[in-house]
């Protein structure tokens, strides 16, 4: 018999808050994260739209040897998995005699590289870089991190699958301690905001330049969006065995019950749409439900032309009749890339557990595609106990997942 997987901790650090209650306040009231910032347009950036994110002050928590080696994207994490930890009752005297594992979504980790890079060029000098630089630079930074941190003996592993990252760790989790391999893993992702880290996005004109209304510029499935705009920050989830949580006494929020995943073995950057059909329909069938079960999803929906175009074409032929509240919560966040498929499992499990769907904010004018969906402006006071999670990435990786109430 396979081994359930659930979900019994989760945390988070985001442009609409710094833990689970702000978020959950965020979501409800509509709230945007997305600001104009004139320190990109001073270097050049084409857009200055951006999440408002500040990096946290770590001193009083972990030593200065420890914050060394930490570069933002890690100081995002810790944050997000000592409030997962906490939720999920995980105290240092369990995971100290336990194989608490932890796979971890992170895909850049340009700012650290950018740094040394300028030190070599301009001092001659690599004695110069510092210790620290080679924990920063590398994309495993967070897992290796979190793992010494937190004393994690389990699987430490970075997923790198681009903006399905965050969703791959969930996934990937949840195959690993279903077939009895390991008992609870730290999943999550995590992306650094500074601009070095998405300045190449900007110069192939992939962002929205709607810089005059900064909260209007994110509008997954409108048929007037013009691009994305950058977020980031860091969402943890603890899963584990069904039996592994009875044990413990942990509370049980959510059941991981279908993960799929596909490649579209098309272009390196534009998405297709049988490539995410198959992720969607793995994922349902994994789950063993009903498609009529599932009461929400939370689309992918970057707000670029083609990519919500595609992802609109998938959701309404996976779903056909069933129409489901449809929305992607990065007309709030932005793409959080690495980080958004662990995060918006995180703001799905609080819209669940409130009782209420957040709006897809900024959708004035469905378009051909769109106007297939249910997808709501404003916000919908609503009961349901599963919803669906898309995320895909560059080079076609597709992850879906399938959460239920518990």
């Amino acid at each position: 018999m396979k081994k359930r997987v659930v979900i019994t901790g989760m945390g988070i650090y985001s442009c609409l808050g710094k833990n689970l209650d702000e978020v959950k306040n965020s979501l409800y009231n509509s709230k945007s994260g997305i600001i104009f910032d004139p320190v990109r347009k001073e270097m050049g950036f084409r857009s200055a739209l951006t999440a408002s994110l500040e990096v946290p002050d770590l001193k009083s928590s972990l030593s200065r040897n420890q914050r060394v080696y930490m570069p933002e994207q890690a100081k995002y994490a810790y944050v997000a998995t000592c409030e997962a930890l906490a939720n999920a009752r995980l105290e240092a005297d369990y995971i100290e005699q336990h194989e608490i594992g932890i796979l971890y979504g992170n895909d850049s980790s340009a700012e650290a590289v950018m740094k040394s890079v300028d030190i070599m060029r301009d001092k001659k000098d690599t004695t110069l870089i510092g210790s620290g630089a080679i924990f920063q630079s590398m994309n495993s930074t967070v897992t290796m991190n979190l793992a010494c941190i937190f004393k994690l003996k389990g699987i430490n592993l970075t997923i790198s699958g681009a903006c399905a990252s965050g969703s791959h760790s969930i996934g990937l989790g949840a195959l690993l301690i279903r077939n009895g391999l390991q008992e609870c893993i730290v999943c999550g992702g995590a992306q650094e905001v500074n601009p070095f880290s998405i300045g190449s996005f900007d110069g192939i004109s992939a962002f929205s330049v709607r810089e005059d209304e900064p909260t209007k510029a994110s509008r997954p499935f409108d048929r007037d969006r013009d691009g994305l705009v950058p977020g980031g920050g860091a969402a943890t989830v603890i899963i584990e065995s069904y039996e592994s949580a009875i044990r413990r006494g942990a509370p049980i929020i959510g059941e991981v019950c279908g993960y799929g995943f596909s490649s579209n073995g098309d272009h390196i950057s534009v998405p297709n749409v049988d490539g995410p059909i198959r992720s969607l329909q793995m994922a349902i069938r994994e789950a063993g439900i009903d498609i009529r079960e599932i009461g929400y999803v939370n689309a992918h929906a970057t707000s670029t032309l083609v990519g919500d175009r595609n992802e609109a074409k998938a959701i309404a032929h996976v779903f056909s009749n069933h129409k489901p509240e449809t929305t992607s919560t990065k007309s709030m966040t932005g793409h959080e890339m690495w980080m958004a498929g662990a995060s918006e499992v995180v703001y799905s499990m609080l819209m669940m557990k409130n009782d209420f769907i957040a709006p897809n904010l900024n959708f004035e004018h469905p378009d051909e595609d769109s106007v297939h969906l249910n997808i709501p402006a404003v916000r919908v006071e609503k009961h349901f106990n599963t919803f669906l999670s898309n995320s895909f990435g560059f080079g076609g990786t597709n992850s879906t997942l399938v959460i239920r109430n518990i």
